[in-house]
């Protein structure tokens, strides 16, 4: 996700899809209206909030009171006080800012404002109140694929440290880390938690349920490819489902009559272009090596660490970023969008591309983000059936040729609370409350139904959501199933996200209009991001985790040493491989 603030960001303009935001979306939900503060009032808003607005709950009502009670009494020295804190805008944090705020306010004491602005703009603000020390925000929420950025400088206050110590007073004894299913996301090598995560969400396949088990459409497909119509395990499953529902079904690639494609995307030279890669589109392929949350010691960059320094992009210094698993992630990403998405896609950016699947044209997408669930699940909408529950359903992406047991299979958008040292400790401390409320069991569940972005385990686990899973097109079952931990964000190994991200849409754009040659693109791409660990070397930032940047060697002596970079394979296709949906299913709920 790059930091231009010109460009509406991927969360962004996934709430811009999800909903249209009021103007002015920067308003905060708690603004006190004066007067004293009482504890009785306190008491019953807590009773109203818990009673009307905190349903359903995974808590009991006694149990979400005991907890308000907590935060009314942790909250008292800094009664009057008004906090600001920052978002991206999204439809989860929508919520907060409209609603929490106020119950936050109402409950503590503490004037709490809530801006939503784009994530590029949060970014921003960031950036200026650690470069100049002035505060500016008390509190962001900002994603973890920054964590390897944080980690590494002295300007982030590690939760860890501040919850045994200064803010212990202030930490909640119900937080319960353990229950945050992206708790590993925001912890830095160091083993130490840097952020608390608010909201997740993935990228995953989807694919037209209806279509794939229509029994004339089922035997069309195995007559022309000899087995059967089902998710695709891997790529060369993917590719043959594109170029049957593309060309192929019903004779001419049309269904009732309209033209359908088999694959959609997007390829305009655009920063929205270095999000469909940095979220793990070339671990999907098998880049980098196995190891969960990310990838070790060679990530899904492509950047190699020794002991929690990074030492290489480039295939020569030992990384993969342009190694031939990555040559050949961006050659398919080329082709399918060539041959099997409408011919608009290549002009489109993520927020335009984003909605096109909603029309009813698209037979599957291969990465698709869940943000976009509620969007597609509108009553009247061609992909939603007259009872309201999807004609589509969502299940793992496919992996390519050079993906192994143990790699990561996609990525989690993962937007967290992070504390800055420069700001003033009493400030902190009140925020730090507000984080807390806000991603509490009493409100978690109502804060997940809104804006389908889980943080909590006990959530996803929840009887509503047991009740109401047929609604969400088998998202509920991905999360409660084993192969949810697959899909991370980016991860430590990546020591400036901001700089290095940058160079990723760039790269990539010129590969979609025949400027550069993939293994061009992704060769350019390695030296540039080495050129940056170069710089971040000679400054020495992250101290004994900042980079190192090792000697070139040829290629041949690392592409001959066990695990990543791998040599290129003869058959970068293999063997086409489908599961039935609902057997899979089935599977994950034996497994939960």
């Amino acid at each position: 996700m790059p930091f231009d603030r010109k460009i509406p960001t991927r969360s962004a303009c996934c709430a811009a899809v999800l909903v249209l935001l009021a103007a002015g979306c920067s308003q905060g939900g708690g603004q006190a209206g004066g007067g004293e503060f009482r504890e009785a009032d306190a008491r019953a808003a807590a009773q109203r909030w818990v009673s009307t607005e905190f349903t359903p709950s995974t808590l009991s009502k006694e149990q979400q009171l005991a907890e308000m009670d907590w935060f009314m009494k942790a909250a008292a020295p800094y009664r009057g006080m008004e906090i600001n804190v920052v978002s991206e805008t999204i439809t989860t944090h929508q919520y907060e800012s409209q609603r929490l705020a106020k119950a936050f306010t109402e409950i503590t004491g503490i004037r709490l404002k809530h801006d939503l602005i784009q994530e590029g703009d949060v970014i921003e603000k960031l950036q200026t109140q650690i470069q100049g020390g002035q505060n500016i925000y008390d509190a962001y929420v900002n994603d973890s694929d920054l964590i390897g950025t944080h980690a590494r400088g002295d300007y982030v206050l590690p939760l860890s440290d501040y919850m045994a110590g200064e803010g212990k007073a202030v930490t909640s004894p119900t937080l319960d880390l353990e229950d945050f299913i992206g708790i590993s996301f925001t912890t830095g090598p160091d083993k130490k938690v840097y952020q608390l995560p608010d909201q997740q969400f993935a990228n995953l396949y989807w694919f037209r349920y209806d279509w794939f088990t229509d029994p004339d459409v089922k035997k069309q497909f195995r007559d022309a490819y000899g087995y059967d119509l089902g998710v695709p395990v891997n790529w060369a499953a993917y590719e043959d489902i594109a170029e049957f529902f593309t060309s192929e079904v019903n004779g001419d690639g049309t269904i009732d009559g309209k033209k359908v494609y088999g694959h959609m995307d997007y390829g305009r030279k655009d920063p929205s272009l270095g999000w469909r890669f940095t979220d793990a589109w070339l671990s999907m392929a098998g880049n980098g090596d196995p190891g969960i949350p990310n990838g070790l010691p060679v990530d899904d960059w492509g950047i190699r660490v020794e002991n929690c320094r990074p030492v290489g992009s480039s295939v020569t210094r030992g990384g993969d970023t342009n190694g031939p698993a990555a040559v050949y992630a961006l050659t398919k990403y080329v082709d399918w969008l060539k041959k099997y998405a409408p011919r608009e896609a290549a002009g489109m950016n993520f927020s335009e591309a984003g909605p096109v699947p909603a029309q009813g044209n698209v037979a599957q997408q291969i990465f698709w983000y869940t943000s976009f669930t509620a969007d597609m699940t509108k009553p009247g909408l061609p992909v939603v059936n007259e009872d309201g529950t999807p004609k589509w359903r969502i299940a793992p992406s496919p992996h390519g040729a050079y993906w192994k047991d143990g790699h990561k299979l996609g990525y989690q958008d993962a937007g967290s609370w992070t504390l800055l040292k420069s700001t003033p400790a009493e400030r902190r401390a009140a925020a730090w409350l507000y984080a807390q409320f806000v991603t509490s069991k009493t409100v978690s569940l109502k804060k997940s139904i809104a804006g389908l972005t889980f943080i909590r385990d006990s959530d996803i686990r929840s009887d509503h959501f047991e009740r109401n899973a047929e609604k969400y097109g088998g998202l509920i079952e991905f999360y409660r199933g084993p192969a949810r931990v697959q899909w991370t964000p980016t991860g430590t190994n990546v020591p400036d996200y901001p700089r290095l991200a940058q160079l990723w849409w760039q790269n990539v754009a010129t590969a979609v209009t025949g400027e550069t040659t993939p293994q061009q693109s992704m060769d350019n791409l390695a030296k540039q991001q080495d050129d940056i660990l170069s710089r971040l070397e000679r400054r020495g930032y992250g101290g004994p985790c900042a980079p190192k940047l090792n000697q070139e060697r040829d290629a041949r002596y690392w592409l001959d040493q066990p695990g990543a970079p791998v040599p290129k394979l003869a058959d970068e296709r293999g063997e086409p491989e489908t599961l039935d949906y609902d057997q899979l299913i089935a599977r994950w709920k034996k497994a939960d």
